[in-house]
């Protein structure tokens, strides 16, 4: 259901890549919709929605490489 039979992968990378980036944007837009209820200042939603992002994507590629570095639970190809 969730995988081939073979253990391939069945997405190719360019559908991967277009989710993500469209689950970025709408994360950004989420933030900046609740920034801007709290906030009632459209600048400073669209700054708070930017940077909260920004943080976020680079604490995230952080943390993974980080994961990459410990062997627990990892596979050898």
């Amino acid at each position: 259901m969730f995988g081939s039979s073979s253990g391939e992968a069945n997405q190719r990378l360019s559908r991967s890549l277009v989710k993500t980036l469209c689950y970025r944007l709408l994360m950004v837009a989420i933030t900046i919709t609740v920034a801007f209820a709290f906030t009632d200042d459209a600048t400073a939603a669209l700054n708070i929605g930017l940077v909260a992002n920004v943080v976020k994507t680079g604490t995230y590629f952080g943390y993974e490489r980080l994961w990459a570095r410990i062997s627990w639970g990892a596979t050898s190809a």
